[in-house]
């Protein structure tokens, strides 16, 4: 039987790229429903995702950050019986015609959450974000591999496919600040099964990133921190 698989699409202030994210995921994935969760954003960006037929468009009242933004969307998954959902960033980043990467690479290896990663094979031409960012992932890269004894080159990709039971897990349980790193380790404590797949990404095709300046610090402490609570926690499942 046919699974039905859900694309959540965090976005906030993405009118400039949103409309170009849903013209590929509905060329290159015509299978997958797409939901665009709309996090309190202050541009057009609900506006020009609701002009396409067959998307649905969520409008959050107040900017609840992005760890809020894609438990909605899990929140959505798991109501409605998806078997799959597909984070896919609303930023122009991802590739709609790699979402088969990852969903074979979930079958091959019976995992609940395959990342999309930019680190896994260094020969291929991808475009892997700044220096000062690459450092960050490195040292998330050694400080999750430690905790849940397993290497996951990309931890803050937020191109990534889960299955049905990690779906449920995460409409309960998502970190909510900046969760990509955060979620590796809350699923590798709970037991779950964590694959990787090579992908390519683009720059982002508009706006701006949250992180940047002492942001970029900030955001490294507060996550490391994060991190290490979650590895001290008892396990749920």
């Amino acid at each position: 039987m046919r699974k039905k698989i859900l694309v959540i699409i965090p976005a906030y202030n993405e009118e400039k790229a949103i409309g170009k994210v849903i013209e590929d995921l509905l060329k290159y994935f015509p299978e997958g429903d797409i939901l665009v969760v709309n996090d309190g954003s202050r541009d057009n960006t609900s506006a020009v995702a609701s002009q396409y037929e067959g998307v649905t468009v969520v409008n959050l009242p107040v900017n609840l950050g992005i760890g809020g933004a894609v438990q909605t969307g899990f929140k959505y998954a798991a109501r409605y019986g998806y078997d799959i959902a597909i984070q896919f960033d609303g930023d122009g980043q991802h590739l709609a015609e790699e979402i088969p990467l990852l969903l074979k690479r979930m079958e091959e290896l019976q995992a609940d959450m395959v990342i999309g990663s930019r680190f896994l094979s260094p020969d291929v031409d991808t475009f892997r974000s700044t220096m000062g960012r690459r450092i960050g992932i490195k040292i998330f890269e050694w400080i999750n591999s430690l905790l849940i004894r397993q290497r996951v080159t990309d931890n803050t990709s937020g191109f990534r496919a889960f299955n049905r039971e990690a779906i449920l897990f995460l409409a309960e349980n998502y970190p909510v600040d900046y969760p990509e790193p955060e979620a590796v380790i809350l699923l590798g404590r709970n037991r779950f099964k964590i694959g990787e797949v090579q992908v390519k990404m683009r720059e982002r095709q508009g706006g701006h990133s949250s992180i940047f300046g002492w942001r970029s610090a900030y955001y490294m402490i507060k996550v490391l921190v994060s991190i290490f609570l979650v590895a001290l926690r008892y396990r749920v499942r």
